[in-house]
């Protein structure tokens, strides 16, 4: 757990402590997610949805897989960021997804974002992962710049998803399954 004293632009310190999150905590992450998914425009504000997915989260924390990090001030959550691990055969060895970096509203700019990052870099080096990485929405000029001040770079990659629901659609040459004999 850490515990750090963020000088910000208000007159008073932020004191933050950085530790793992509990099931207790999932009312709050789900609000720190919906203000999140409201910037982000690829997303839509789905309060149980979000629900379900830090629900699978935090239940593959005890893997060793993941983990979900929570800044803490006087007692209350204000921000979150999680990390799971993947394989990168680029790499040759695991690498972390960064997820849900977000701050309560009211307290971004003050240093808690920072926090939380040399939080989830600490927990990556000591589970030996090769590289963390992170998608950040393109119009959000503030993420981008705090990324950019922590040093992440911007990559050749673009992200393309699709949906796995519905029927599969039908298989042509050439894209796995093996032509009849």
């Amino acid at each position: 757990m850490l515990s750090h004293t963020q000088r910000s632009l208000a007159p008073e310190a932020v004191k933050v402590t950085v530790r793992p999150a509990r099931i207790t905590d999932l009312p709050t992450l789900v609000e720190l997610l919906c203000q999140l998914f409201s910037i982000e425009t690829d997303f839509e504000v789905r309060p149980t949805r979000h629900a379900r997915g830090l629900r699978l989260l935090l239940g593959a924390v005890h893997r060793g897989r993941v983990y979900v990090a929570v800044a803490e001030s006087r007692g209350e959550v204000v921000g979150m960021a999680t990390v799971q691990t993947v394989v990168s055969t680029a790499e040759g060895a695991r690498s972390g997804w960064i997820e849900d970096v977000v701050v309560r509203e009211d307290l971004r700019g003050t240093g808690i974002g920072t926090i939380l990052m040399a939080d989830v870099a600490h927990w990556a080096r000591a589970n030996n992962l090769a590289r963390l990485q992170l998608l950040a929405d393109r119009r959000n000029r503030p993420a981008l710049t705090f990324y950019d001040r922590l040093a992440f770079q911007t990559t050749n990659m673009i992200c393309l998803r699709a949906r796995c629901t519905g029927k599969a659609p039908p298989a042509t040459p050439g894209q796995g399954r093996r032509a009849p004999r």
